[in-house]
């Protein structure tokens, strides 16, 4: 056996699960990711799975690390196949020094290396009361690798499934013995050498999904109206398993133009309202989303991108909707678009999605994507303290005008019933009272109204964030959730004329940044799309070009070791 290999990893452990939806793959996440959290480890994982309940091959990349990591490498260090094809579906991660564990009856046939090890899951679990308890068992062979404390994990057991009765909480306790014994006897002693620290202990484990889900809640989000549509749909499930708590009305619609229409109409009512849905949900919404610019009326829209056209790759990642999230709706209005590139920044940038919607009387879009809602790490904390609830609705009198024309284009909000003002509504062109007109000038005061409020937007735009040296030569552009890879490439890399110029506000652009773009010698373009289509953003709003361009579209979101190789052989023809 050629286990010895893994005894020269010190500061990391990649580890790859793999099998058929339906085999619990996920389980043995869960438990494994918050069973070494609460060991004082640090931890990431993600998921690529297909589009179907039962069958095909899923897996789930987890890191283990002395340093917070928060992006997925191609390394695979330990590799355990739940099914037949697992092997083959991973075969260009697989290296001479993974190590496969697990049943030998499944790899046998697909695996070609030294490293493998048997070991018995499914009978171990028969023994402690049944193959249901599989999972439990495997995730305890894996934790057999670290120093954890195993009352600790026979107590997280305990929690996690005491409402299922003693019975079964007896049976995963002694199915995590046995497996936890197995690697015992395996290793003879040896542990991983990761360094942990017990200040992890008390971190968060969230995933994408729940921040942005709590930081709605953070915002006063008191309503929602969804259609399902993955990846968006947990965002909207969360708010509605917490919407008693937090006095949250949540809506399952009929379709996408049910949930957008119902949401402009709680924001007309008063209420803080969100949507979330995917690129083809927008595309049922885009008639709603011109409503909201011409009623003036908030909005927040969720847009949790998968790769297109159409329905395309339903359960993989891409950044492709961008544009289209710009021109969807028809007609000349403005609209704020955020896109965090951390799971922490989808908390933060959720919370003031509402704000902005409320002050600015606009569409406000989030944009994230498959990998990062499906991503889990530990981080520290969310701060709340300095997170306000603003609110921007007047008490109405008589003579209220719901659309009185002002310099900076943002007229005095009413809502119905607050005050003695009538609050007129109309999806046709109207005059500063609500009312339709035809009237050519009234028209290009109202459009010119609008639109004058993306100049005073600026004053809340979010600048582009500069990661490395102020002195740079070579300068990457990125948006969104290829945060997390570029950096940790670039920590690799080492080198002080690269620098990262990171947006997490996508429009309106910051008027700082072209004068951040000209200074680099060469500007070099991520995005996991196939047409650069930042760049072509940045192109229309400066003028300016990127020269060279790292681009994918195969459903898969970027792995640190392509980023840092690219970017290696760019910096090496410079050179």
């Amino acid at each position: 056996m050629g286990i010895d290999v893994l005894w020269n990893l010190k500061d990391g452990i990649s580890i790859v699960l793999c099998g058929e939806a339906g085999q619990g793959i996920q389980t043995v996440e869960y438990i494994l990711t918050h069973a070494l959290k609460l060991s004082g480890y640090n931890v990431f994982s993600t998921k690529e799975f297909m589009s179907r309940i039962r069958g095909g091959t899923n897996s789930t990349s987890i890191r283990v690390s002395s340093n917070r990591v928060a992006a997925p490498v191609d390394r695979i260090d330990i590799l355990i196949p739940f099914s037949k094809g697992a092997v083959d579906h991973l075969k260009n991660r697989i290296s001479s020094e993974t190590v496969v564990v697990g049943e030998e009856k499944i790899f046998e046939d697909e695996y070609r290396g030294d490293n493998s090890v048997n070991i018995p899951f499914s009978q171990i679990a028969a023994e402690a009361g049944g193959k249901i308890y599989t999972n439990t068992v495997a995730a305890a062979v894996l934790l057999g690798f670290f120093e954890v404390d195993l009352q600790m994990f026979y107590d997280y057991l305990e929690h996690q499934f005491s409402s299922k009765g003693d019975e079964v909480v007896q049976n995963n306790i002694e199915a995590a013995k046995h497996g936890y014994e197995a690697c015992e006897e395996l290793l003879e002693g040896k542990k991983l050498q990761i360094p942990k620290d017990d200040s992890i202990k008390d971190d968060l484990l969230v995933s994408g999904t729940e921040t942005v889900a709590i930081g709605a809640i953070a915002g006063g989000c008191n309503f929602t109206s969804f259609y399902p549509m993955s990846p968006s749909t947990g965002v909207s499930t969360f708010l509605s398993k917490n919407a008693e708590e937090f006095g949250i009305v949540a809506e399952q619609v009929q379709d996408e133009i049910s949930a957008i229409n119902m949401a402009i109409g709680a924001w007309y009512a008063g209420a803080r309202a969100i949507v979330s849905t995917s690129g083809g949900g927008v595309a049922l919404m885009s008639e709603g989303i011109s409503l909201a610019g011409i009623l003036e009326t908030p909005v927040v829209i969720h847009l949790a991108q998968r790769p297109g056209p159409a329905t395309g790759l339903p359960t993989r990642t891409e950044q492709g909707d961008l544009l289209f999230a710009l021109f969807a709706g028809h007609g000349d209005f403005p609209r704020i678009m955020l896109s965090p590139g951390t799971i922490e920044e989808a908390f933060y940038l959720s919370q003031n999605a509402f704000n902005l919607a409320d002050k600015y009387q606009v569409p406000v879009i989030l944009l994230t994507d498959q990998f990062l809602v499906d991503s889990n790490y530990n981080i520290t904390t969310l701060k709340l303290d300095d997170l306000d609830v603003e609110k921007h609705i007047i008490e109405t009198e008589e003579d209220y005008k719901r659309y009185k024309i002002t310099e900076n284009g943002i007229s005095p909000r009413g809502v119905p019933g607050y005050g003695k003002g009538l609050v007129c509504a109309d999806s046709d062109e109207h005059d500063e009272a609500g009312y339709i007109t035809e009237d050519f000038d009234v028209r290009i005061s109202m459009v010119q109204k609008r639109l004058n409020k993306l100049e005073v937007m600026k004053e809340d735009i979010i600048p582009p964030e500069l990661v490395g040296s102020e002195d740079y030569k070579n300068l990457i552009i990125a948006w969104g959730s290829t945060y997390a890879a570029i950096k940790e490439a670039m920590e690799n890399i080492d080198n002080d004329d690269l620098s990262m110029l990171h947006f997490k506000q996508v429009y309106p652009l910051h008027p700082d940044t072209a004068e951040k773009l000209e200074k680099a010698e060469k500007l070099i373009l991520i995005e996991n799309n196939a047409t650069g289509q930042f760049g072509q953003l940045l192109k229309m709003n400066f003028c300016i070009d990127t020269h060279d361009k790292i681009l994918k579209y195969n459903g898969l979101a970027f792995s640190v070791e392509e980023i840092e190789n690219k970017l290696r052989s760019m910096l090496d023809q410079e050179d």
